[in-house]
């Protein structure tokens, strides 16, 4: 009787366990369509900076004209950079590698992207995965060429 309660918890883990993988490979495909959109002209485009409340970020590229996000600063809140310069044109979450580090509660766990057609990407971290309010903004990304879809 024990063997087989045992049997069966096992049997379940494996099987979410599994499926994590496939999400993760489904995930992976979608992103090497997009990664193209994402690329800045070369390496020395990026600069690390360090916004409001001692935030450490990236910014890449230049601002096309007439961008939008040039109001923003790293750091601001992601309910504070949807009031400002609007609702994006696509969004997505994902989660990092920090996800599976046991016990860290730390807030780089998830990251949510939201993608502005003309304009580029910005991506935030923190929050959690179900929550699009929440995040600190980390990276901006200008690209005048994105298309606005993940």
């Amino acid at each position: 009787m024990m063997t087989n309660r045992f049997s069966y918890a096992v049997a379940a883990i494996a099987v979410a366990f599994l499926m994590t993988g496939c999400q993760t490979a489904q995930k992976s495909g979608n992103t090497a369509t997009a990664t193209p959109s994402t690329k800045a002209e070369s390496p020395k485009d990026t600069q690390t900076v360090k916004g409001l409340n001692d935030w450490e970020g990236e910014i890449t590229g230049k601002p096309a004209p007439g961008s939008k996000f040039t109001k923003l600063k790293i750091g601001m809140g992601m309910k504070q950079v949807t009031d400002l310069i609007g609702p994006p044109t696509d969004q997505g979450a994902y989660i990092t590698g920090k996800a599976w580090i046991p016990f860290y509660y730390g807030s780089d766990r998830y990251r949510h992207e939201l993608v502005y057609k003309g304009q580029g990407r910005l991506i935030f971290s923190g929050g959690s995965m179900g929550d699009y309010s929440s995040g600190y903004l980390t990276s901006i990304i200008h690209n005048a060429k994105e298309s606005g879809y993940r």
